[in-house]
């Protein structure tokens, strides 16, 4: 049995692809310009022809080990791709055809993420990254978001927030912190109330018994401070009592005011009659010294 080779070079089998080259037309060429190009039908074809193209160097971009010069050239003749598709759809409206720009695939980041930035590298409009492109160095920080820097409050910022709400002066507006709280103050103030005046019998009862003199017998229970308030006030009537007892009645009759302003009187005459004789006698000594002129 013949190898499939050898059948391909028989006589017949040449003949016959012969011929069907010939029943063939002659492949078109894509036309350089999409404007020279006249017909919608074919403008389409061409748009399809360059979207297959595309399909095909995506899908070998996404090979990590083809390099990183190859993965450049790649990623560069799928943008030219893209390029020309755009030209081509905008012919195709020209011509009167769907809107295909409407429906545009979006740049994403390798998370998928949509990339709202047009261009991104910098390398012209809308130059896009595919596969293990977005991975080379250089690269990816392209895609990376910069950390977002926390702009430090300023005094008159941090103060320009406060208002009465931030000191509380808000909280009653609502009324619901009355109806939470009034239950509460009631019992607090009939609590408070009940205290006082148990106090207020105890040191009654303290008062009593200081006064009469006895032993009182007091049979509730004081709290220290309520010890200290009736100690205190018992040592203030002890001391009361002996200050009557020390009490000193004088039998001598006492000058009254117009006795003592006159005995003030003659002693501040006293008083200056002796610095005038005084000063008197200085002199007459200082005199019968200059005369005798005894110097010291």
């Amino acid at each position: 049995m013949a190898r499939n080779e050898e059948k391909a070079q028989s006589m017949l089998n040449r003949f016959i692809a012969l011929k069907n080259e010939e029943k063939k037309k002659p492949k078109e060429r894509r036309p350089f310009l999409a404007s020279e190009c006249r017909d919608l039908n074919d403008a389409d074809k061409w748009r399809q022809q360059i979207m297959r193209e595309i399909g095909r160097k995506v899908a070998e971009i996404q090979n990590e080990g083809l390099g990183e010069h190859r993965l450049r050239d790649l990623n560069d003749e799928i943008n030219k791709l893209i390029r020309e598709k755009g030209h081509w759809e905008r012919r195709i409206v020209e011509l009167g055809g769907p809107n295909y720009t409407k429906h545009s695939a979006k740049m994403t980041d390798l998370e998928g993420n949509i990339v709202d930035v047009p261009n991104p590298s910098g390398r012209g409009p809308g130059y896009r990254y595919f596969g293990a492109a977005k991975k080379l160095p250089g690269v990816r920080e392209l895609f990376e978001k910069p950390p977002e820097l926390r702009k430090r409050r300023s005094r008159y910022e941090i103060f320009k927030r406060i208002d009465a709400s931030y000191y509380g002066y808000r909280d009653d507006e609502d009324g619901i912190l009355v109806r939470l709280e009034g239950p509460a103050e009631s019992e607090m103030r009939a609590a408070a109330v009940r205290e006082w005046e148990r106090i207020e019998e105890i040191k009654r009862e303290a008062r009593r018994a200081v006064r009469s003199g006895e032993v009182a017998n007091v049979t509730k229970i004081l709290f220290e401070e309520e010890e200290d308030v009736v100690e205190e006030e018992r040592s203030a009537a002890m001391a009361k009592e002996r200050e009557k007892e020390h009490e000193f009645v004088v039998h001598v009759p006492l000058p009254d005011e117009k006795e003592i302003e006159r005995m003030v009187v003659e002693k501040k005459k006293m008083e200056l009659l002796s610095k005038y004789a005084s000063e008197d006698l200085l002199e007459e000594q200082t005199e019968a010294k200059n005369m005798l002129n005894i110097q010291r």
